[in-house]
């Protein structure tokens, strides 16, 4: 069936899509697109796109059409493709040691396949040592504002963006909110101290609800989705030493940061803490496969060895497709591929030319009012003033996006996360993306910045 017309009549008829209000679709059609490759995407009419948000929630980290990572799933899955993850396989043994060998201070990796999913196992992983150590009190697990963590209702229960869990509750107890680190936001973008004053507001919540009942706390290394929140120096370091000192169990969720985005392996390698677990998802295989991973260092993993007759001592936690050998197979060329294309290396190079280029344009035009990033993720907000910093209706952000589409440029926003703050723009390039691509990137926004 090639009918384009047909195609979409038959979309609209059958498929639930992911954060869409299907009314729109009674005056206009859904996207739907066929092929890729490198960077570029082509719809079912023809249009090609650059895909600046790597699948549209950043995943794709190698671009389309990698066959290297295709053909060793496809020798894989002929061989074997699947048995429970409760026995070994050899995609999982080779992918977790390459996968350790860039993490230092991790051992063990936990397959599963999403990133809620893989939140999901480092709650139950608090929550399981509480009742093996500490007779099941220190239970708590913190989040921040302003961070996402996952779709499931425990994930939505460790949400700091109020539109994503509006409507879902009630929630999973036991988690507890702390403040975001946006520096631009709070006016604190250029004080010195900035790191310390956020991480002290992080230390009063865990003294307010008491430390013995605090065994978790998790971050985005960068927040992502709430709004490209890089935090300022010394602010990871000090949460570290925050959870360090009260027995507090330090998670940071690199679902969209992990394996390549940000210039490093892992975002929370710019900077010197060290995780107790790191769960990650999207970029482990560039979308080429479903896989997650939740990786802890070897003291969290010993705490899970007891007597055999201990029929509770152990983790009694399965997911059905962590015992899919197409997740690892693609994971571990995936990691191959960006060693073998020094694709870190073109990270930090074009993204801080991406950088230097969003900047020029916050030069430019005065509804740009912060740019911020590392490496090929990077984001500004908009503004209705910049002495105020009065956010920008989010309708403002929406219309960038959808001037930029019309160009075939594809860009992404805050969105669905809250009531005043949707107004940033995200781009999370593919990591072998060129200079070439970045100067068809801004002149888009360029573009789209003239008619708002």
């Amino acid at each position: 069936m090639t009918d384009a017309k047909q195609l979409v009549d038959l979309d609209k008829k059958h498929v639930w899509h992911h954060l869409t209000q299907h009314k729109v679709f009674e005056n206009s059609d859904p996207v739907i697109f066929v092929e890729g490759k490198g960077p570029r995407l082509t719809d079912i009419n023809g249009k090609e796109y650059l895909d600046a948000v790597s699948g549209g929630v950043w995943t794709v980290n190698v671009g389309y059409g990698c066959t290297e990572i295709v053909d060793a799933m496809a020798e894989q899955l002929k061989k074997f493709n699947y048995f429970s993850n409760a026995n070994g396989n050899i995609p999982t043994i080779l992918f977790s040691e390459k996968l350790i060998s860039k993490m230092p201070g991790m051992d063990r990796v936990y397959l599963s396949n999403s990133g809620s999913e893989a939140n999901e196992k480092a709650y139950k992983i608090v929550r399981q040592i509480s009742q093996l150590k500490h007779g099941g009190k220190k239970n708590k697990i913190l989040f921040r504002y302003r961070d996402y963590h996952g779709t499931t209702i425990t994930c939505l229960s460790s949400c700091g963006q109020f539109e994503r869990k509006n409507q879902y509750g009630p929630f999973t107890p036991g988690f507890v909110e702390f403040p975001d680190c946006s520096a631009y936001r709070h006016g604190l973008d250029s004080n010195p101290d900035a790191g310390l004053i956020f991480a002290k507001q992080l230390e009063d919540v865990i003294l307010k609800e008491d430390p013995d009942t605090v065994g978790g706390v998790i971050v985005e290394p960068i927040t992502a989705g709430g709004g490209v929140i890089v935090p300022p120096d010394g602010y990871l370091e000090a949460v570290g030493e925050i959870c360090k000192k009260y027995g507090i169990l330090l998670i940071i969720d690199e679902v969209v940061c992990g394996v390549g985005r940000t210039g490093k392996w892992f975002g929370y390698q710019h900077w010197n803490v060290k995780p107790d677990i790191v769960t990650m998802a999207k970029g482990v295989a560039s979308g080429y496969a479903p896989i997650s991973c939740t990786v802890t260092t070897e003291a969290v993993f010993q705490d899970f060895i007891n007597d055999p007759s201990d029929r509770d001592g152990y983790f009694r936690d399965i997911s059905t497709f962590g015992g899919c050998t197409a997740g690892p197979t693609a994971g571990l060329a995936n990691i191959r591929y960006i060693e073998e294309h020094n694709l870190l290396e073109n990270v930090q190079s074009v993204g801080a030319y991406l950088m230097d280029g969003l900047n020029a344009l916050k030069d430019k035009y005065q509804i740009i009012g912060d740019v911020r990033g590392k490496g090929l993720f990077c984001g500004f907000e908009l503004v209705n003033d910049r002495e105020t910093r009065e956010p920008a209706p989010e309708s403002k952000a929406a219309a960038l996006c959808g001037a930029c589409m019309k160009q075939g440029v594809i860009i992404g926003r805050t969105a669905r996360c809250f009531r005043d703050l949707n107004n940033t723009i995200c781009l999370a390039p593919a990591l072998n993306s060129t200079r070439g691509d970045m100067d068809e990137l801004l002149k888009a926004i360029d573009n789209g910045l003239a008619t708002l």
